[in-house]
């Protein structure tokens, strides 16, 4: 962008001639030491007769004052430097009286000085040592943390997809898959133990904002931004069983998958894998971006959740839309059932989430739950009567489905809080933050640990969602993020409770 006034300038300093020096002329003044008095009868412009100068004689006396005030600083540093100098003798006396032998007797000498640094030195060593050991002490305290290393290592990475990953979820049936949705307008099945993606799924037109797996059968609900919500039937093969891999390298190679060019993938990616295109049943009854969606228990009805600030309840057989759930203020922003029960909670931006109950057919009843002061991102049912929120006002509330008055724990945190998700058998929360923090905490609200995150372990990038597999005997965590990788961890229950 060429710069105002810019051609002018430099045609100006072009023709710029350089100008004539000046002859210097040398200033004489005759300064006295402050702490000598005058002779008598003799003023301050006597003293300046007399000297060549070109200069006013009031501009004289003037700069006479200035160097005076100048000469008085001087003198009070020198006095303070002699009272250092003093303080050091008398430190390093006291240094050779504790038994430290200081060669040469002259304390003005390089070589004492020397010395005396270094016993100086190793005091301050001694004193870095205590403060050391206390502090160790506290910080051992925090065993969450310390420990959190050894209780939660990393099992693998699931890198393919072009875009950041809003959402995953375990299927629930055989084989057990990974499923990942993700902003690049797709969805992958992978396979757990070796990170090998194995199936895409290519029929949105739009990203897909959810991913979640029938019950019983091998069917797959994704939720997308182009307002609709498909149904759609998977068939996978899991690859042979691999050796375990070194978890002390948690990438293939030194490149960060942050780093990876937007079209460049894996070997393995999706570009050499299966495609489905075609959905077995579209639901578009939305006029708006379809956030999230959930399979009811059973397997014979969805909910799904939009930005039209509705959520609509669908037969799975026929795709028709059988109730309209109304109320919220603002745009929801996650859905989810209960695991035995015909209960949904859907969360939304004005800042509640709604409990609806579908389990008398004459009766749908709606509770109202105002405990956040942001929005609320995701609110999920456990095992037990427990409903847990998480909201964008950094805290987490577990509530009593018996008693939704008031929050039984609160979980304050340091940053936003995306979709949580819970354990079903030990029943531990797993907290994803936009500041790429992962963090575990029980039903009290106590916290349990923290996920390792380096340069080369954990996401780069906002944390978006995170999903339990305790199907195997091994806990493992799941979580996804913009930085368009997932992540597995193996959870070390036992110790973590231990620690507990």
């Amino acid at each position: 962008m060429p710069v105002e006034g810019g051609s002018s300038s430099g045609s100006a300093s072009a023709t710029r001639h350089p100008k004539p020096k000046r002859k210097a002329h040398s200033l004489s003044i005759r300064r006295t030491n402050s702490t000598e008095e005058r002779p008598q009868g003799i003023g301050r412009g006597d003293m300046l007769d007399g000297q060549d100068s070109k200069l006013p004689l009031s501009l004289r006396s003037n700069l006479l004052d200035l160097f005076g005030q100048i000469e008085r600083e001087f003198e009070n540093l020198y006095i303070e430097n002699i009272e250092l100098r003093r303080e050091i003798d008398s430190l390093n006396e006291r240094l050779a009286g504790d038994g430290q032998t200081i060669e040469g007797g002259d304390p003005s000498k390089g070589a004492m000085k020397t010395k005396a640094s270094h016993s100086t030195s190793q005091l301050s060593q001694k004193l870095k040592t205590t403060y050391k050991a206390s502090t160790s002490k506290i910080v051992s305290s925090f065993k969450a943390t310390t420990g959190s290393r050894a209780l939660c290592q990393l099992l693998k990475e699931y890198v393919g997809h072009r875009d950041g990953i809003w959402d995953l979820s375990i299927t629930r049936t055989q084989p057990v898959v990974l499923g990942t949705a993700s902003a690049d307008h797709s969805a992958l099945l992978w396979s757990i133990e070796t990170g090998k993606c194995l199936l895409r799924y290519a029929g949105h037109a739009g990203s897909v904002n959810s991913i979640k797996f029938h019950p019983t059968e091998q069917m797959a609900l994704t939720a997308s931004g182009d307002q609709t919500a498909h149904i759609w039937r998977y068939m996978v093969q899991l690859p042979a069983p691999q050796p375990p891999p070194d978890v002390s390298a948690p990438c293939d190679d030194d490149q960060d998958s942050s780093d990876r060019e937007e079209g460049e993938v894996d070997c393995d990616g999706p570009c050499e894998v299966p495609t489905v295109r075609v959905a077995t049943a579209t639901l578009k009854s939305h006029q708006g971006v379809v956030i999230a969606a959930d399979w009811l228990v059973g397997g014979r009805q969805v909910v799904t959740a939009s930005w039209d600030r509705a959520a609509n309840l669908y037969e799975v057989e026929t795709s028709e839309l059988v109730h309209t759930l109304t109320g919220h203020d603002q745009e929801l922003t996650h859905c989810c059932t209960h695991p035995t029960q015909r209960l949904v909670v859907t969360s939304s931006r004005d800042t509640t989430f709604r409990l609806w109950d579908f389990r008398d057919p004459s009766i749908h009843s709606v509770n109202v739950f105002q405990g956040h002061t942001d929005t609320v991102t995701s609110a999920v049912f456990t095992v037990g009567d427990n409903v847990v929120s998480g909201s964008d006002d950094r805290t987490v509330k577990v509530w009593d489905l018996k008693n939704m008055r008031s929050p039984i724990a609160t979980i304050r945190t340091d940053s936003a809080v995306n979709r949580i998700s819970v354990s079903a058998n030990q029943r531990i929360i797993a907290l994803p933050h936009d500041n790429r923090q992962v963090r575990l905490f029980d039903m009290n609200g106590v916290r349990l640990a923290r996920l390792p995150r380096s340069n080369r372990m954990g996401h780069r990038r906002m944390v978006c969602c995170t999903a339990w597999n305790e199907e195997n005997a091994s806990c493992n965590l799941f979580t996804c993020g913009f930085d368009r990788q997932a992540i597995g961890w193996n959870i070390n229950i036992p110790a973590l409770l231990q620690e507990k």
